[in-house]
């Protein structure tokens, strides 16, 4: 092992990279890495099927290849058009009262290796954008009335990986990859300067392995809800490397201390409030490497003191047998999410429609953003869906809203990740290797406005 490290890191690596990638195509005998149908597993009862285990996971990306003179496709009623462009790694999006939209540019922070395997999942990760510049700023637009930006600004910079964002009052909270920060905002400031205050600390490194944040205020404002992801696929670093982590924190905002509101979700990137009920609703991205079809990602509503089975179970009671030892205890607690969104899709937006602005059919549902799979064949996600709900839960199956991302040979010209409605009631969506921020919106005459770039 220590051989491959040292080889690793000198100018030896593509050559050892590109004898990898065959052995994480080759698996172990057996198996099989081609997927089924992700149709089956989308809604409250997923098809699952056996687990497959890999020496190495086959590994399928999508090359990067941009947009080019191309945009992206919605569906019947809507059109879209590039908001912005030339970010470096949009990842989430935040509308502030006045309408003013905040892009927050961001990639995590560099991971150690530990093992052969990390090198050749994070040298064929580059290849779909992982890897991009970490600009670490959030970006501030300001649209006019024909929806075009007429101000530009770097509202925040030097920040480190954030992902997250909240207002609450005058106070404007990022979620870093390492702490909770604080900065005074007013109404309409075009970027803020002065220093920040960290109200918690949150688990980052050094390993980091989910670096993102999720952030999201309670309706009173007396809480933040912390979306913090797992530090490994499924524990491999040691279950002390995952102490509170794959959880839900809540955090008291005026004291800044903290409870596991929810234990079990390997990766919360995105959560919001259902308009109807007023639950926590939440996005996750689950376990890899025991097959095409397991584990489906998911959307779910989030119960105080919850258990959603990672790492020793999956989808309720699946057991999952890489743990050891196992916990009987915990596996007989497990909560099974509610809605299946198909294996690998990789959800990292979701947006609950409270808007006017698009179609009827369009109100009260969730848009999901797809980032897509590295490690499926087919390849999955790589769009925004929509799901319908009704009466405060899912409805009917997701529909595809915006496609696209992939052209017609399977290259990748952008991925959808953050989610947010403006104030105007379009959706916009950030394109981390598109570097675009794209607005949808219902179809109307007359040409889209120019981008601001």
């Amino acid at each position: 092992m220590m051989r491959a490290l040292k080889i690793a890191r000198s100018a030896k690596l593509p050559r050892l990279a590109a004898l990898l990638v065959t052995v994480a195509g080759l698996g172990l005998a057996g198996c099989d890495d081609h997927a089924g149908d992700p149709k089956v597993q989308i809604g409250a009862n997923p098809e699952l099927p056996a687990l497959q285990q890999y020496l190495m996971p086959p590994m399928r990306v999508a090359k990067v290849v941009g947009w080019g003179e191309e945009t992206p496709t919605v569906a019947q009623g809507l059109q879209v058009h590039a908001l912005a462009t030339g970010f470096e790694h949009p990842r989430s999006l935040y509308v502030l009262p006045n309408g003013d939209v905040l892009v927050v540019e961001s990639n995590g922070p560099k991971a150690p290796i530990s093992r052969p395997k990390d090198i050749i999942t994070g040298w064929v990760q580059s290849f779909a954008g992982a890897k991009a510049k970490d600009a670490n700023r959030i970006t501030l637009l300001r649209a006019n009335g024909d929806g075009a930006p007429e101000l530009r600004t770097t509202f925040l910079d030097h920040l480190n990986s954030p992902f997250g964002v909240a207002l609450v009052g005058h106070d404007l909270y990022v979620a870093n990859t390492d702490a909770i920060v604080r900065y005074p905002y007013q109404d309409g400031q075009i970027s803020i300067t002065a220093a920040g205050t960290k109200l918690t600390d949150l688990p980052g490194g050094p390993i980091d392995h989910h670096w993102t944040k999720s952030l999201l205020a309670s309706p009173d404002g007396s809480k933040l809800y912390v979306g913090v992801g797992s530090n490994s696929n499924i524990g491999e670093n040691g279950i002390g490397a995952e102490y509170e982590r794959a959880a839900i924190w809540e955090v008291d905002r005026a004291s800044g201390a903290h409870r596991i509101f929810a234990s079990g979700i390997r990766n919360p990137t995105g959560m919001q409030w259902e308009p109807e009920t007023g639950k926590l609703w939440a996005i996750a991205n689950e376990r890899d490497e025991i097959g095409p079809d397991l584990v489906p990602d998911y959307l779910t509503s989030v119960r105080d003191g919850g258990f959603y089975g990672w790492p020793y179970s999956y989808y309720g009671q699946h057991l999952d047998p890489r743990i050891v030892p196992q916990r009987p205890d915990l596996v007989a607690t497990a909560i099974a999410p509610d809605y299946a969104l198909s294996s690998h899709v990789a959800p990292l937006g979701v947006a609950m429609y409270t808007g006017t602005d698009l179609p009827e059919n369009y109100h009260g549902g969730a848009f999901v953003g797809e980032h897509g799979s590295w490690n499926r064949t087919p390849l999955n996600g790589y769009k925004v869906v929509f799901v319908p709900f009704s009466g405060g839960k899912p409805s009917g199956p997701a529909q595809d809203v915006v496609t696209g991302f992939l052209d017609a040979n399977d290259h990748a010209r952008g991925r959808p990740v953050g989610l947010a409605v403006d104030r105007r009631g379009g959706l916009l969506i950030a394109d981390d290797v598109g570097n675009t921020v794209w607005r949808v919106s219902s179809s109307k005459p007359g040409a889209p406005p120019k981008p601001a770039s």
